[in-house]
């Protein structure tokens, strides 16, 4: 086997720059020191050598520093507009490869309006939407009441609280215009669904006609899919049935982590196809975790899909549904590399067959 150096490249929460007036929940998407420590464990149990790099403005030197041969990449961004694609952005002109999705990926799914419309186009099921920019734009015919509120620009359940479902039109543009105001952005306004919320993490790539599973962890298609999971918020009087980012941040051991979720076997086959389909139409690669709410009908919605999903050791959703299944933590994280590492067709010497050629759309 060989040993490569591997640079964990990551955003530490106490390293953040905040601005005076950053929101409460600012914090929510970035990462702690006890995820940083396990993932370098886990990698170093792979064989590698770990060069732990945070992912700021020294991040060149550091690199060019450091010279690896591969990123493990969790780095959340800091500031400025797609953020989270900011650092694959730079390892692409660099030359660097790293794990998960790259630059476009990224930067959808982080707009969840504009990852919406490419799962729309794809005829994808996803509830009905609008995007407040002022505040003041007219509420679309497709739009009724009840609605749901959100930052259109970030995740982890930011601005998410329990004025986010909103009953009639005052105080949707009331929550609308605190938004827009508190988060500097605009406001995803999108029909609210009432159900169950569901996630689905998976690992792997499309494979191209011909082109092997890496493993026989894998499917014909190239895809290890994790049981779904179900979060249930509902024995935390606070987030008001919301999974909130206090609840993600601040209190993640309180929801009811239920994996396998116990929903019936089409339902269950169904979540992991639409997954799997979302996955692949805004070309993410190696790892996502894919979010669901029921409707009223009792249909699965995507919701949204986090290419960079967290991965505490202990709460983060990916972490719960693997350890579900059996897969321990330090052989999720090298599956995460593996599979990047023949991604690039890089040197390593574990039976895989490199596709250099390798296609994403």
């Amino acid at each position: 086997m060989n040993r490569l150096r591997v640079a964990l490249l990551y955003n530490l929460k106490y390293n953040v720059p905040l601005q005076p007036d950053a929101p409460p929940d600012a914090l929510a998407e970035y990462d702690t020191n006890e995820t940083v420590q396990a993932i370098e464990n886990a990698l170093l149990a792979g064989g590698h050598e770990v060069i732990p790099l945070e992912g700021d403005d020294t991040l060149v030197e550091a690199l060019r520093e450091a010279n690896p041969d591969i990123c493990f990449n969790i780095c959340e961004g800091h500031k400025g507009d797609a953020r989270e694609a900011q650092v694959p952005a730079l390892l692409e002109m660099l030359g660097i490869p790293y794990t998960g999705s790259k630059v476009l990926a990224n930067a959808l799914s982080l707009d969840k309006a504009m990852c919406k419309r490419i799962w729309r186009d794809n005829g994808l099921p996803t509830a009905p939407f609008q995007v407040f920019c002022w505040g003041n734009e007219p509420l679309a015919a497709d739009l009724s009441f009840p609605l749901f509120v959100k930052p259109l620009r970030e995740g982890s359940g930011m601005g998410v609280n329990s004025r986010s479902v909103v009953h009639d039109e005052a105080a949707l543009r009331e929550q609308v215009q605190w938004v827009i105001r508190t988060y500097r952005q605009p406001a995803l306004v999108e029909s609210f669904l009432p159900g169950r919320e569901l996630t689905v993490g998976l690992l792997g790539n499309f494979l191209a006609p011909g082109e092997r599973p890496p493993s026989d962890l894998y499917d014909e298609t190239g895809f290890h899919i994790f049981p779904v999971l179900e979060i249930d918020v509902s024995t935390v009087a606070e987030a008001g049935g919301l999974y909130t980012s206090h609840v993600k941040a601040d209190d993640p051991l309180a929801p009811r982590y239920l994996c396998p979720a116990d929903i019936e076997d089409a339902l269950a086959a169904e979540l992991k196809q639409l997954a799997v389909a979302a996955f692949r139409a805004i070309g993410a690669l190696d790892v996502s975790r894919v979010d669901f709410r029921l409707g009223v009908d009792g249909r699965p919605y995507l919701l949204e899909i986090n290419t960079l999903p967290g991965l505490n050791p202990t709460y983060s959703d990916i972490v719960i549904a693997a350890r579900a299944e059996g897969m321990d933590y330090e052989t999720l994280i090298n599956e995460i590399l593996n599979l990047a590492i023949e991604r690039y067709g890089l040197l390593w010497d574990m039976g895989f067959v490199p596709r250099r050629s390798f296609c994403y759309c």
